[in-house]
Order: structure tokens, then sequence, then C-alpha cells
């Protein structure tokens, strides 16, 4: 989007921005009929037509909001607006907008231009819309509109392979994708297949991939930066495109969202994007162990136990409980193989943080204070909130197995995002900075842009501005 530090003397279109305060204080400068349709309140919008063009009066609601509610004021509005907005030179006037909210006003514009497939339809993209805004200077106009273009374009590859149908997700469809991102980006890329994973040990991802039609595929993504002591940040993300529940089948009702099991891996994926093309100076290790939890006759049976990458073993009680599986060899070979100054782990995992949480905020377990604080912290501020919950020891007794040396899931009917939890700290080979992120209910949900409940693209600005801002 272009950004211009100007001010022309016409304009066809006029996005006006106020707040409730600044409306008392300044609505009465308009036809005083306006006030009877506009009072500034969030997400209001008023259309002013008139000889000379259109103004479109938005409402942000009181002035004592916070940032990330700019972002969604402007998302809903981009839109709803989207049939009628022209791609001309557009002025934006907010003088009580500082450089930061403005940056939300511009990244919302943008995110709300998305729908699937994501295309680039709407006005914001067209090379004839200018945003001219006379209160920043051009340079920083200039840097927020490379900071939103960049969002959007991990966020809408985030929320695109969320919502592409299985048949289109296929292992070696999204292997070509990401070989093709590696190079686009000069990222360094390995993919292991079964053959591979077998010689390494990894059998607690291949216990999952075994009934599967598709070649395994235990993909690693790094990003490295040529700034000298930079912090390096671990990520692994669940990456299962479709899940049935294997042969602990999961019931008919709503299955079809299953394609949406691979939130954790859209997430990293469109932190590397937005790393790439920010050029951000941290280096990040992405593993995403990909592959569907199929139903076949090479199908993990409940009762197997497996060995997993660290040589523990591991009895199966629910082939449905598989993300932990996929997670626990993602993670150990990520402590084991790379030194990480962070190690964050992301999952659509279970039910238990959705009936706890909803869509309203993720379940997050850490061993470092610093580490829960700053995703807390990073969390309220980009409304992609987390939810700290214990990982005491008393939680180890329920998945002591008698056959192995753990079980993957306990057989109580409680608490099952705390075992899950319990269970892949078993696999971080004692790093001391581990978060695990279980975002079930918040990556797929209700949104603007869809009929059906869709792909959210939650996680990326929370891990996006965790990273960005870790100092």
């Amino acid at each position: 989007m272009k950004l211009i530090n100007k001010k022309n003397k016409n304009y066809t279109q006029v996005f006006h921005l106020f707040t409730e305060e600044e409306w008392t204080k300044t609505g009465k400068n308009f036809n005083k009929n306006i006030s009877t349709f506009f009072t500034g309140k969030k997400y209001e919008v008023f259309v002013n037509a008139h000889e000379e063009g259109i103004t479109y009066f938005i409402g942000l609601g009181k002035s004592t909001l916070q940032n990330f509610e700019i972002q969604q004021v402007a998302a809903r509005f981009s839109q709803s607006q989207k049939e009628k907005l022209q791609a001309v030179p557009t002025l934006a006037l907010a003088d009580f907008m500082n450089e930061k909210q403005f940056e939300e006003f511009v990244k919302g514009l943008l995110t709300g231009t998305y729908n699937y497939p994501f295309d680039k339809k709407h006005a914001f993209w067209n090379a004839k819309f200018e945003l001219h805004f006379e209160n920043l200077s051009q340079k920083k106009l200039d840097h927020i509109s490379q900071k939103a273009e960049a969002l959007i374009n991990g966020q809408s590859a985030c929320q695109d392979w969320l919502n592409k149908p299985a048949n289109l997700k296929k292992p070696d469809i999204l292997s070509t994708y990401l070989k093709n991102l590696a190079k686009k980006y000069d990222l360094k890329y390995s993919a292991f297949n079964r053959k591979k994973c077998e010689e390494l040990g990894l059998g607690a991802y291949l216990s999952v991939n075994q009934g599967s039609a598709y070649d395994a595929a235990f993909t690693i993504l790094e990003y490295k930066t040529t700034v000298k002591n930079a912090k390096t940040f671990g990520l692994v993300g669940k990456c299962i495109l479709f899940d049935t529940g294997g042969i602990s089948i999961k019931s008919s009702a709503n299955l079809h969202y299953m394609k949406s099991d691979m939130g954790g891996a859209t997430a990293v994926l469109g932190t590397l994007i937005y790393a790439a093309e920010m050029q951000l100076p941290v280096n990040i290790i992405a593993v995403l162990p990909i592959t569907d939890n199929a139903v076949s006759e090479k199908a993990l049976l409940p009762s197997d136990v497996i060995t997993a990458y660290n040589k523990k073993t591991i009895e199966v009680l629910d082939t449905d409980a598989e993300g932990r599986l996929i997670l626990a060899d993602g993670l150990s070979y990520l402590a084991k193989n790379y030194k990480t100054d962070f190690l964050i782990d992301l999952a659509t995992l279970t039910g238990s943080s959705v009936r706890m949480f909803g869509d309203t905020c993720a379940a997050m377990f850490s061993n470092n204070e610093e580490l829960k604080n700053k995703l807390i912290k990073t969390g309220d501020q980009t409304n992609q909130r987390v939810w700290n919950l214990p990982l005491w020891d008393v939680w180890k007794d329920d998945i002591q197995s008698d056959v192995a040396d753990m079980k993957n899931i306990s057989l109580k009917p409680v608490g099952d995002c705390i075992i899950a939890a319990k269970f892949l700290e078993q696999f971080i080979e004692n790093h001391p900075k581990w978060a695990h992120l279980d975002i079930a209910g918040v990556a797929f949900g209700s949104v603007g842009y869809a009929k059906e409940k869709a792909a959210t693209g939650f996680g990326v600005q929370l891990l996006v501005n965790l990273i960005e801002n870790y100092h």
C-alpha cells in the first residue's frame, strides 16, 4: 500500500477517523444531521456522499482504546466496504494518532482485504490507491507500509494453507510450496522422508505417519541473519494436514474442520515469511513434522508402544492424541541438534483448551518466567491472547505407563491440555526457555470474510511481535 506524506487540494475519497471524544469536540464543524447517525463509537461508519466525492467517517470508540482495536476497526471497515472503496488517492484525517496507532490502522486496512483464496483484488492493492497522511514523515510511512505488507504476506499464507481443503494440501503439495518459499527467501530447507526418519529414529513422528498413503516429510526451515550474536528462536508447529483421529476415529460431526489441524505450522510459516521480508536480526529454526493422521491397515493401534527420537518409550492409548507424538519428536530433534535461546511450540492440540477458553485465548505453558511474561504481554498488545496454566509435577503421575516410560493420554476425563503439555515437557531435553501454546480454539473460528468457520491467522502477529521486540 502506497503511503504518501502530502495533502492535495481535492480528494474524491477521504477516511476521517474519530474517537468518541474527538467527535464530541469537533462534530459541530460538520452538518449537524450527521450526529443522528454517527457518534464515533467503535466500528461505526457513516458514508457522507457529496458533490466532490465520498467521506467515510470511521468510529474508533473511546480515546482510551488499545492499539489493536484500531487494527480491528480498520479490518472490519476494509472488509465491509470492499465493494464500494475506490482505487484513488485517498486522504486520511486523524490528527490525534501517533505513529504506532497509524501503523495499526494500515495493518488493519490490509488484513481486512483477506479472502480465500487470497487474490489481492481489493482496491487497497491497486497501484492507483494511495493513502495520504500528513502527520508522519515519508520515511516513517515507508517503514509502516513495509511492515504492514510483510505482515499480510505472512498472515495470508497462514490463512490460505489452513483454509485449503484437504485434497489441495497433501504432503507433496505443501513440500513443493515450502521448497519454493525457501528458494525465494533464501532459507535453508531440509526434509526427511520415511526412510531417513527411520535412520534418525524419529519413531513418534513415524508412528503417526505409518498409516498415511503419503511419504513422511519431517521438514526443517532455517532463517539466518548476518547480525552477530543474534538470538535464535526454535519454533515447532504441529502440521497434521488432516486428522481423522486414526484408529481412535473421530465422530463425523464437524469432521470437515479437521483440515485446520495444522494451525501451529501455519503460524510458524507466516512468522518465517515476515522475518525474511523484514530481514529481522534474529535466527529462526522451524520444525514442521508434516503428515496426515489416517485410518488404514498400517495405522498405529491403541496399545502400541513406540520409541521416540530421544529413546523414551510411549504407550499409545489413543491415536487421536497424535499431535503430541509428532511434536515430541519435533521438540527433541530441535533441542538436541540446534542451539536455541527460546523453544516455542504451537499446536491445535486439545478439545480441552477449547472447552476452557473457547475462541478467546490460547492455553500457554512455560518453564520460564521471563518468556511467559513476554508472551502474555505480547498477547495483550496484539489481541492474540494467551493464558498461563500450571505445569506441576503432580500431573506427571497421570502419564505413567505400566508397559512404557509414559502413555500419551491420561484416562481421567479432566485437564487434557495440561496432560498434553506435561507430556511434551518430557521431550524438550531440559531446555531452560520453553513455551507450549495450545491454539485449538483460536486458530480457526468465526471470521468476517467467511460464512463458515475459517482461519483467523492466530499466532502470526503474536510471534512476530515477540521476536521483533525481544530485547
